[in-house]
């Protein structure tokens, strides 16, 4: 079946909005690395929730959205504790105990565990192109995460702390799509940016004691991720994740990390080796994988009615005749 026009644009709308999520993502990581230098993990948290939340909240009342259905509410503090509040901070702490490149790589496990919990309580399909896609851009991850790895040295603390922050993403994005059926993109979004900001409000004497002495570069970039990557990219996100399976969604920001060498090569002049330039390759090939869909062939004839015996005489003649025209 052919898919209508609007649909075609929808799904094109929902790629662009992902896009643009996954490269805001991208730019995270190096604003994380500039502002991580003055802030806690749990202050850059909530400074960044902070900022987000004036801005996804001024939005909200230009559009006059008001507050979202009461079945939308489980979806949202799950998502919003889970992913905007503990992945924030879990992040924030794991980028101060291991390299980024080991960080990368064990977050990346997101997607994985994105694909199967969709899969386990929201009923979507496997197809083995997505599998296959996330399986080669977990190997370009990995190659990623090597070539970027400092002297390779890790501590236990810091790969616990990116395994539960790829565990609470990948569970707040799976939480997120019920609520989604129920509220607006903007709706969810801002009212989980809330639950977040409120769940790290025990870090508000951090941040404003860290605000007072810390460099108005971290500043500006901890008001940057609130803003872009927080406001915008999550809002986009959830809207393309209200018209795209779970699994899908997570498979595309496998494309995070190749985009990453690029914004650290240009914006902190960290020149990429072959290792880490192939694995970029990689991870974009397989997102390019999980995302295409098997060509549809020719629709199956239908099968005709069960033959008839032939009548005798002239009316075999006849009916004889009258197949021949149809067939």
């Amino acid at each position: 079946m052919t898919n209508s026009p609007s649909e075609h644009r929808s799904a094109r709308l929902a790629l662009v909005a992902a896009g643009v999520s996954v490269v805001l993502w991208a730019s995270a990581f190096v604003s994380i690395r500039s502002a991580g230098a003055a802030y806690s993990p749990g202050a850059l948290a909530l400074g960044r929730l902070l900022a987000g939340t004036v801005v996804l909240g001024i939005l909200l009342l230009i559009r006059r959205e008001g507050l979202p259905p009461r079945a939308a509410w489980p979806g949202i503090v799950a998502c919003g504790v889970l992913w905007f509040a503990c992945y924030m901070v879990a992040l924030n702490w794991g980028e101060q105990q291991v390299d980024a490149g080991t960080a990368a790589m064990i977050v990346n496990i997101g997607p994985i565990l994105m694909a199967l919990l969709a899969s386990r309580f929201l009923g979507e399909a496997l197809p083995p192109r997505l599998i296959a896609g996330m399986a080669v851009s977990f190997v370009g991850a990995v190659a990623v995460g090597l070539s970027m790895s400092g002297d390779g040295h890790a501590s236990v603390l810091g790969v616990v702390l990116c395994l539960f922050a790829a565990a609470t993403y990948a569970a707040g994005v799976v939480l997120q799509k019920p609520a989604l059926r129920h509220g607006s993109p903007l709706q969810v979004t801002f009212f989980s940016c809330l639950v977040g900001a409120v769940a790290c409000l025990p870090f508000s004497g951090q941040l404003v004691s860290e605000a007072g002495r810390a460099p108005a570069s971290a500043t500006l970039n901890m008001v940057y991720l609130g803003v872009f990557p927080t406001a915008l990219a999550f809002t986009t996100w959830a809207y393309a994740l209200a018209r795209t399976p779970a699994s899908r969604m997570g498979a595309t920001t496998y494309v995070v990390p190749a985009l990453v060498v690029l914004m650290s090569w240009a914006v902190l002049d960290e020149v990429p080796g072959a290792l880490t330039l192939v694995g970029g390759a990689v991870c974009l090939a397989g997102v390019g994988v999980s995302r295409s869909r098997a060509r549809v062939r020719g629709a199956a004839p239908v099968p005709g009615p069960a033959p008839v015996p032939p009548p005798s005489g002239e009316a075999a003649g006849a009916s004889g005749g009258a197949a021949e025209r149809v067939n």
